[in-house]
């Protein structure tokens, strides 16, 4: 299965992808008008693989004035209906749909591993205004806590490494990147972490054995967690 197809099977499960998928914590945000150096109040932002508009909402909210582009039509379509008042234009980040300097930020959140760099980073260049920023962020689950480890080590031994395709962005031609790690966490029930696994494109992409992996690893999870619940930590 190629990285194209895996990066069109989002839409298949977007509603599921808008409610189970984590958001970001606010320190990131904070991060982010600290490091581009200016206030997201007012900036112009163009959020690139915007998806279902989860960190959308969020620039939003801090005053952001957001275009969100995305190339999904299923996940577009579950923009719309969650981001109802907010634009959304077609396209990717190789090819942004975006005049030339208009934009103060570019955000990619959980998307730019999609990209071609030797494109999208052109890209960057010719959208952002002279001093504009980039911004691109993920939320990678914390290896370092033992049942996160232990789930990621037996998803690799049934599907093979590189099942999470999340690279963070490093130098490239052009663009300096600062990298700042966040951690947080989140408390939700073992079903709801679950779902949220399930969007992942591993298991949306029809590889034999993920149904079967899935009531697994409920069965593991409920007896680790006898209440239900787990506390998953991530670093943003």
């Amino acid at each position: 299965m190629t990285t194209d197809s895996r990066a069109r099977s989002f839409g298949s499960a977007a509603a599921r992808y808008a409610a189970h998928r984590p958001s970001y914590p606010d320190s990131l945000f904070a991060a982010l008008a600290e490091l581009a150096g200016f206030p997201l109040t007012g900036a112009r932002v163009a959020d690139v693989g915007a998806g279902t508009g989860i960190a959308t909402a969020q620039l939003e909210a801090r005053g952001a004035r957001v275009v969100a582009v995305e190339p999904g039509e299923g996940m577009a379509a579950e923009f719309r209906r969650r981001n109802p008042r907010t634009p959304l234009v077609r396209g990717d980040g190789n090819r942004l749909p975006l005049a030339s300097g208009g934009m103060d930020l570019l955000t990619y959140a959980q998307s730019w591993h999609w990209t071609d760099p030797a494109r999208s980073v052109p890209e960057a260049l010719r959208v952002l205004r002279p001093g504009g920023a980039l911004a691109v962020w993920s939320n990678d689950p914390d290896v370092s806590v033992g049942w996160i480890a232990d789930q990621q080590a037996r998803i690799e031994r049934r599907f093979g490494p590189g099942w999470y395709i999340n690279e963070r962005a490093r130098s490239q031609d052009g663009l300096r990147f600062t990298i700042r790690r966040l951690p947080w966490s989140r408390r939700v029930p073992v079903d709801t972490h679950l779902a949220k696994l399930s969007t992942h494109s591993l298991f949306l992409i029809g590889e034999p054995g993920t149904d079967a992996f899935l009531a697994e690893e409920r069965a593991l999870l409920m007896d680790r967690f006898p209440d239900g619940w787990t506390s998953t930590t991530w670093w943003s």
